[in-house]
């Protein structure tokens, strides 16, 4: 059995989440990517399970240790995918799974060709666009601003080794672990 770097991603609103919540109760030897940020620790967040929380000081030491299988800064913080983390974790057994955006995803690509890359889609943009109204949590320029990114996002798709169309949750589910499962076996 090889252990497998699972790269997997998706417009927002597609449900990745949901897929990965149940995903999770179905696999083993499965563990979560874990990031760096350089943002403050919220209530309730543990250092090491939540994030890996840094200063920007050793953040920015760690960009140029190449330390990061990619990194962006958001909002005034860093955030980023730690090679070692990643690293440590396929060598005690387990497939590591990074739940990340597009643009990071590519990063990853570059850095580990070898990985399960996997690119969620939705049935339809129309069907996105319904999905994200029904959530209700967004002003309508955000949910403009949003479709138009997942338009722009999906453009991507025919990087990535497999793409998984999000039209029912259990299938889609079923589909995400036959890949993983199948790249276990090499």
């Amino acid at each position: 059995m090889k252990n497998n770097l699972i790269i997997f991603t998706g417009p927002s609103g597609v449900g990745k989440g949901t897929i990965v919540n149940q995903l999770f109760q179905e696999l083993e030897d499965i563990e979560f990517s874990i990031s760096c940020t350089t943002r403050e620790i919220r209530p309730g967040e543990k250092d090491g399970v939540n994030y890996f929380f840094k200063s920007r000081d050793e953040f920015e030491t760690m960009i140029k240790a190449d330390a990061f299988l990619e990194h962006a800064e958001f909002v005034g913080n860093y955030y980023g995918t730690p090679r070692n983390f990643v690293d440590d974790t396929l060598a005690s057994g387990k497939d590591v799974f990074l739940e990340i955006e597009v643009q990071g995803a590519i990063q990853v690509m570059q850095k580990c060709p070898e990985a399960l890359s996997i690119f969620l889609i939705p049935p339809s943009l129309e069907e996105l666009e319904r999905r994200l109204r029904k959530r209700g949590t967004e002003s309508e320029e955000v949910l403009q601003e949003r479709l138009a990114k997942a338009s722009e996002e999906m453009k991507f798709t025919g990087q990535f080794k497999h793409t998984v169309v999000n039209d029912d949750v259990s299938l889609a589910v079923r589909k995400l672990k036959t890949l993983i499962l199948g790249a276990r076996k090499g």
